[in-house]
């Protein structure tokens, strides 16, 4: 499994960005998708995941009303909406996947995210 991550880039606060992350090498629709952040010096934290048919999505409380995670089976691709966006949501943003009821997980390189105050 590959996973390709874009989109990030430079916004000022309150502006917004679109992450994309496109799966390759194996059938997309059998992976829950999910984006996780990682600050400078600190862990990587959970944003937001999305089940395999993109029927149910969940959100960290930090982003919760501001993200928006969606999934495009037929392209292959998540997609995080990320608006009204804060300085401290500045992170490298790293996709990935997992089968259902496995511990088996695949990750992105991640896209760096850098909102200015």
């Amino acid at each position: 499994v590959q996973l390709q991550a874009s989109g990030g880039g430079f916004v000022q606060a309150g502006g917004s960005l679109t992450l994309s992350c496109a799966l390759s090498g194996r059938t997309y629709t059998d992976y829950y998708m999910a984006w996780f952040r990682q600050a400078p010096g600190k862990e990587r934290d959970f944003v937001a995941g999305i089940n395999l048919i993109g029927t149910d999505t969940y959100y960290s409380d930090s982003v919760k009303h501001r993200f928006t995670i969606s999934r495009d089976n037929a392209a292959n691709t998540v997609h995080l909406q990320m608006n009204s966006l804060k300085p401290e949501d500045t992170a490298v943003y790293y996709c990935r996947a997992r089968l259902p009821a496995s511990i088996v997980t695949y990750w992105g390189r991640g896209t760096l995210v850098t909102v200015s105050s």
